[in-house]
């Protein structure tokens, strides 16, 4: 659909038009030899990094697969690195980043810039690789890499802006200063659905801060990350900073452990699952380790009686659709007035009809495949538990472009009224394209409801009415609210969630502060 195209993301670098030969090279999405898709086919890189170089093979000789979500297709074999590379890698970035940490903060921003400037000459080859190993549409795709792109030009400038104060003394012959510093080597675990976004908008200030990186990129996503450290490298990134370990699900539980326990890490950024930031967390705690958790949320999206139904309509479809509803912040729970919940649901049926599901490098698809079955399943399980407690499906006409080729990762997205709390659909994240949609009657109802969450990442409410906007805004439990907008993520704002939705913020001019530590020096004698 129109809205959907180029992408979400406002305010930022906008995607150029794909180009017809572009795009025409994607007719067919069996995929061949990936490196002959790329401009630049050395952006393929299939080996870990740590101790400046790129590592071909571990001391195990063991190696995992990326598939590609769409077709089941192996499509790029990586070493599996375990506790032993995570260990080297740890100790590449501490030992390196003393010598980072003395550049100046605008000798660090040249570089930082300048690897922006290569994401920007690099965006169809990096959207390529995103979409192949990720399965989100291409036009998705270079969306997301825009919006990664945006974080190393943000915080290129905000490393020339570590300021410290004077404080004034309270006793003669005393000066106070505040000064920033690096808070030492950062791992940095980063998720599935935002390859290169969360990349970056964890590195970005972490390197302008003055500190080191090791990074563990989700195991059905690496080829992102790894293309990003090599344009890093053209920039001028010390090849020994930022250190990459690949690692498969079988060893995700050692590396993370080796990660928070290790004592020359000082700093732990993860964006998942609450369960598994509760045991990060949890591991982080002997060694007072700083952390920074973007975590699971459950997103309410309401539509109060005096909203304009065009803009509600397309705020919900901005903020449920979007990598096939597979974002961290999608809109989860629907709750619309009874006074114009019947016009709201016939509009947003007609909108989501115009989707169009398939292989994300065909052209015009605008709802790629889930990652893999574990994320169909749950999607497929609340579907069945929602219909057999009362749930109603709207009918759609969703367009599918799937072929004989196609894997069965692929859920068309589906509308469900009639829903109510003992429903897992309300209950859970569901991660996928479900609308469920729940009616109410009172603000008062509504925002109780919103708020009977052990999360509060984000949350989405459509009024006009100024009053309730700044009601509501001040009454919901969230980190993040949407008002008549379902696009909400940007660089310059911080990005975090409340209650068990996480710790800290990203993006913003918050998100460096997360990587700098506040030194008090009393100076006295004067």
């Amino acid at each position: 659909s129109k809205m959907l195209s180029p992408f979400f993301f406002k305010g930022i670098l906008r995607s150029n038009a794909i180009s017809t030969r572009f795009m025409s090279s994607f007719s067919n999405p069996q995929l061949g030899n990936i490196a002959d898709r790329l401009k630049d086919g050395s952006l393929l890189k299939t080996q870990a990094h740590f101790n400046g170089k790129w590592i071909e093979s571990v001391s195990s000789n063991d190696t995992f697969d990326v598939v590609d979500p769409a077709t089941g297709l192996n499509i790029a074999i990586l070493p599996s690195c375990g506790i032993n590379e995570t260990n080297q890698a740890i100790e590449s970035a501490y030992n390196a980043q003393n010598e980072w940490s003395k550049r100046t903060g605008k000798e660090r921003s040249i570089i930082i810039r300048k690897w922006y400037d290569l994401m920007v000459e690099n965006k169809d080859d990096l959207a390529t690789l995103l979409t192949i190993e990720a399965g989100k549409p291409l036009a998705e795709a270079l969306g997301e890499i825009a919006y990664a792109a945006s974080f190393f030009d943000w915080f290129a400038e905000e490393a020339k802006r570590v300021n410290g104060e004077i404080i004034p003394a309270t006793v003669p012959g005393r000066q106070i200063m505040v000064t920033k510093e690096p808070v030492g080597v950062a791992a940095l675990i980063t998720p599935w659905n935002f390859p290169a976004a969360m990349i970056t908008r964890k590195l970005g200030p972490c390197l302008a801060a003055g500190c080191g990186a090791v990074i563990k990129p989700a195991e059905d996503t690496p080829l992102s990350t790894l293309a990003l450290l090599e344009l890093g490298h053209r920039a001028g990134i010390p090849r020994d900073l930022v250190n990459v370990v690949t690692t498969p699900r079988s060893l995700a539980n050692d590396v993370g452990y080796t990660m928070c326990t290790h004592p020359l890490v000082r700093k732990i950024s993860f964006t998942g699952s609450t369960q598994v930031g509760v045991k990060l967390a949890n591991w982080c705690s002997d060694g007072m380790k700083r952390t920074s958790l973007e975590l699971g949320g459950n997103s309410p999206f309401i539509v109060f009686d005096d909203a304009d139904i065009e803009t509600s309509v397309n705020a919900a479809m901005n903020a449920k659709f979007r990598n096939s509803g597979q974002t961290c912040i999608a809109a989860n729970r629907f709750y619309v007035q009874k006074g114009i919940h019947d016009e709201f649901v016939t509009a947003l049926a007609k909108k989501v009809s115009e989707l169009k599901v398939g292989h994300g490098l065909l052209p015009n698809t605008t709802q790629g495949p889930l990652i893999n079955s574990t994320g169909k399943t749950k999607v497929l399980r609340h579907i069945k538990d929602a219909l057999s407690k009362g749930a109603i499906e709207v009918q759609l006409e969703v367009q599918s472009k799937k072929e004989d080729n196609h894997n069965d990762n692929f859920v068309s997205p589906l509308i469900l009224t009639n829903c109510h709390h003992d429903m897992e659909c309300l209950k859970e994240e569901t991660f996928g394209p479900l609308v469920a949609i729940a009616s109410f009657e009172t603000e008062e109802e509504v925002i109780a409801i919103a708020n009977n969450s052990d999360v509060g990442l984000a949350a989405y409410f459509c009024s006009y009415d100024l009053k309730r906007v700044m009601r509501v805004s001040a009454a919901l439990e969230v980190g993040m609210i949407g008002v008549n907008e379902g696009a909400i993520s940007t660089e310059v704002a911080p990005f975090g969630g409340v209650k068990m939705s996480g710790l800290g913020r990203e993006g913003s001019s918050c998100g460096i502060d997360e990587y700098l530590n506040t030194k008090y020096v009393c100076l006295g004698g004067l």
